[in-house]
C-alpha cells in the first residue's frame, strides 16, 4: 500500500507540473488529439468503403479500435517512466541516481514519468467504444462490463510488459531495438483490427509473443457475441491474465537485468 500511495502521490506532482505551462500543454494535447483522430478517421473510412471486413461490421472495428485506444494510451499517461524515458535515463546516468535510494528501481522508474497528453488519445478511445457498442448492438450485462474492465486492465499490463523489452535492451545497447517498436508500437497499429484477418505468421506472433489477440480481442469479440474462433465463452475470463504473466516474466526480467547493469559514471 506504501509503494502505490507513493506512485499516486508522485504521478500527481508530475501531472501539476505539466500544467505549470497550460498553453504549452494545451497545445500539446490538441497534436495529440488530431494524430490520433487521424487514425479513427482511417478505419472511418474503411467502414464507408468496405460494409464488412471478414465478417466483422463497420460497429465492431470501432470496438476493436476503441478497447486497443483506451489501453496503450492509458498505459502510456500513467507508465510514461518504462514506456518511453527509461532509455534516456540510462544514456544520461539519471538511472545512478535510482541504485541508492530505498526503493525498487522498476517502482521509481514508474513514478520517474507521466503523459497527461494522452488523455486526447483516451477521449477518442472512449468515443469508438460508445460508437462500436451502439453500431454493434451490444445488449450489455455486469459480466461483460467485467470483462471489458479485465481486457484493458490486463492489455495495459500486457503492453508495459512489452515496452520493459526495450529497458532490458537499453541495459545493455544505447542504441533503441526497433524490433521491440515493431511489437509495441506495430502491435498498437495491427491490433486496432481484428486479428483473424491477418495471415497466419501474424496471428502467431499477436497470439504466442505478443497476445494481443488474447487479452483484447477474444473478450471483445465475445462481448459483441461474436467468439473468435468460435472459442467458448470462458476463454474470454482466461485469456486476458496473459497480460499479466507477461508482466510477471518482463519484471523478472528487468531485476536481472538491472544485476548487470554498469554506471555511466557520472
Amino acid at each position: 500500500m506504501n509503494t502505490l500511495r507513493l506512485y499516486v502521490k508522485s504521478i500527481g506532482m508530475l501531472l501539476k507540473s505539466h500544467l505549470q505551462y497550460p498553453s504549452s500543454f494545451i497545445m500539446q494535447t490538441i497534436a495529440q488529439l488530431v494524430m490520433e483522430g487521424g487514425e479513427m478517421m482511417v478505419v472511418i473510412l474503411i467502414v464507408d468503403r468496405f460494409e464488412r471486413l471478414k465478417g466483422w461490421s463497420g460497429g465492431n472495428l470501432y470496438f476493436f479500435f476503441g478497447v486497443m485506444s483506451v489501453s496503450f494510451y492509458l498505459t502510456e499517461l500513467f507508465g510514461r517512466g518504462i514506456t518511453g524515458d527509461f532509455p534516456m535515463m540510462v544514456r544520461t546516468g539519471r538511472l545512478d541516481t535510482f541504485l541508492v535510494r530505498p526503493r525498487g528501481v522498476l517502482t521509481q522508474v514508474l513514478c520517474a514519468g507521466t503523459d497527461p497528453r494522452r488523455i486526447t488519445c483516451i477521449a477518442v478511445g472512449v468515443v469508438a467504444l460508445i460508437m462500436g457498442s451502439s453500431l454493434s448492438g451490444i445488449s450489455w450485462s455486469f459480466i461483460k462490463v467485467l470483462v471489458l474492465v479485465e481486457s484493458i486492465a490486463m492489455s495495459c499490463l500486457l503492453i508495459l510488459g512489452l515496452f520493459m523489452i526495450e529497458a532490458i535492451f537499453s541495459i545493455f545497447s544505447v542504441k533503441s531495438v526497433e524490433l521491440v517498436n515493431a511489437i509495441t508500437y506495430g502491435g498498437r497499429s495491427a491490433c486496432q483490427y481484428p486479428i483473424d484477418i491477418y495471415p497466419l505468421p501474424l496471428r502467431a506472433l499477436f497470439t504466442v509473443i505478443a497476445p494481443f489477440a488474447l487479452t483484447m480481442h477474444v473478450p471483445a469479440a465475445w462481448i459483441m457475441d461474436k467468439p473468435l474462433y468460435g472459442w467458448p465463452a470462458w476463454t474470454a475470463f482466461v485469456t486476458p491474465l496473459s497480460g499479466a504473466l507477461v508482466f510477471i516474466i518482463m519484471s523478472a526480467l528487468f531485476h536481472l537485468a538491472m544485476r548487470h547493469y554498469r554506471s555511466t559514471g557520472s
